[in-house]
């Protein structure tokens, strides 16, 4: 058994035997994704299968930002829908067992694609089928009445944006390390001439390629539910939008879909709003809202950064890092001018 960061090996095992008999010891595991967001484990057994485990970040985390068990019940709630996640297999809540909650799921295998120089290497034909498939799985999402699948309790339905403005303004004001006008003129705009919400979803979060699994053309497995909600969808929208850049549209650009081969944005706005029926001529403003909040989270990690909080050996451009939470907040105003 191996000696890795954030897993004890022996209890884990010892977890394993109870819980998901199924997996034939000794167990290995490896690190497949970490950084800010939960931590996701490879767990190899003997006979060859591959099992996913997730876990917090070590260190002191935020309770709502990274709870396992409600990471948990959200994607057990959505595995007989027309959203493609894995299936979930055990929850140990037992911080005795790996000091911090955790749970275990299939491994789904294929590509993520995290980036441009991934994204390339599927044929163009491939990338434009995938494209057309991330906006339908997102409409089918959005389609899915919390209450029918057992989450009418995962947070308020109403009042997503007012809710998401106080609890993102908050953050900015706590972690704000220098004056950023356009924040401040942003954050205005968005209370000033914030849209109605017309019902209410479950909210992903953080719907973008670089979370999905793929091949074939389609999604294999929508990943990274830690920030999903109930609330607005067009949230989900505008943010996907703002990922989806097209090629030549930012300049060193390493987003997947910089690449080329893809849909245009367009074409997925305008397939989601038939798939729908909802109105999306309101875009800009969520797109603008998206940058904003993700501009405020972007502070959040520079701050923490910058007063040594993510530890020592973090390889980090910080004055890059800082005018890249400048540089989302001007291109939210842009949008909402």
């Amino acid at each position: 058994m191996n000696d890795l960061a954030g897993i004890n090996a022996e209890n884990i095992t010892a977890w394993f035997a109870v819980h998901i008999p199924a997996a034939q010891p000794p167990l290995q595991f490896e690190l497949i994704a970490g950084g800010h967001s939960n931590l996701t484990f490879g767990v190899h057994d003997a006979a060859g299968n591959t099992f996913v485990l997730r876990r917090p970040p070590l260190g002191h985390v935020l309770e709502s930002a990274h709870d396992m068990g409600r990471e948990h019940k959200i994607i057990s709630a959505l595995v007989d829908s027309e959203v493609p996640v894995p299936r979930t297999l055990g929850l140990c809540k037992d911080t005795e067992v790996n000091e911090a909650p955790f749970y275990i799921m299939d491994y789904v295998a294929g590509p993520v694609l995290h980036d441009a120089e991934t994204a390339a290497a599927l044929p163009a034909a491939e990338r434009h089928e995938l494209g057309l498939h991330v906006i339908d799985v997102l409409a089918k999402l959005h389609a899915i009445n919390p209450d029918d699948v057992g989450l009418g309790d995962l947070g308020r339905k109403e009042a997503y944006l007012a809710r998401q403005l106080k609890r993102w303004n908050k953050q900015w004001l706590a972690s704000k390390t220098h004056e950023i006008a356009a924040m401040d003129e942003v954050s205005r705009l968005l209370e000033e001439h914030m849209p109605e919400q017309i019902g209410a979803a479950i909210v992903h979060g953080d719907y973008r390629l670089g979370n999905m699994i793929v091949g074939g053309g389609k999604i294999c497995a929508v990943l990274d539910w830690e920030l999903c909600t109930l609330g607005d969808p067009m949230a989900d929208v505008g943010y996907l939008m703002n990922a989806w850049t097209q090629p030549g549209e930012v300049e060193g650009d390493v987003t997947p879909t910089a690449c080329g081969g893809f849909p245009q944005r367009e074409m997925l706005a305008e397939r989601y709003a038939q798939a729908t029926g909802r109105d999306l001529s309101q875009i800009n403003y969520y797109r603008a809202f998206s940058h904003w909040r993700l501009a405020a989270i972007g502070q959040g990690v520079y701050k923490r950064y910058l007063v040594g909080a993510m530890g020592e050996n973090r390889d980090m451009d910080l004055d890059a890092y800082k005018q890249s939470v400048t540089t989302r907040a001007e291109a939210a105003l842009a949008l909402l001018s």
